[in-house]
């Protein structure tokens, strides 16, 4: 069995977004348009801080894949392809995180 990536994941929600609203959760989501999915995408994110917070692990990685799959629909529905943010991040390695939110601060 191969190992799953954020890659297959972002294919399976494009592949998803196109199916019938009746059939699928993420055609349902994308349909809903980008404030439900953000507010989704936010209502996840609190559960995991809650989970990591409670030291809950098990809850914990649930959480994290619910909050990586909404945060892949988000993105899906602008249009902003994971490789985008990939490479942010591969921008951002070059400096120390100080620096970085250093230089995104704005005078």
């Amino acid at each position: 069995m191969s190992e799953f990536s954020l890659n297959d994941l972002e294919r399976i929600v494009a592949t998803r977004a196109q199916a019938s609203p009746e059939e699928s959760w993420t055609a349902k989501l994308v349909a809903a348009g980008q404030e439900k999915a953000a507010k989704k995408l936010g209502e996840e994110a609190t559960e995991t801080v809650i989970a990591a917070i409670k030291q809950d692990r098990r809850n914990l990685t649930a959480e994290s894949a619910d909050l990586l799959y909404h945060l892949l629909v988000v993105l899906n529905i602008a249009a902003v392809p994971l490789q985008d943010v990939l490479d942010e991040l591969q921008r951002r390695t070059g400096q120390s995180g100080l620096q970085e939110k250093a230089s995104r601060q704005t005078s």
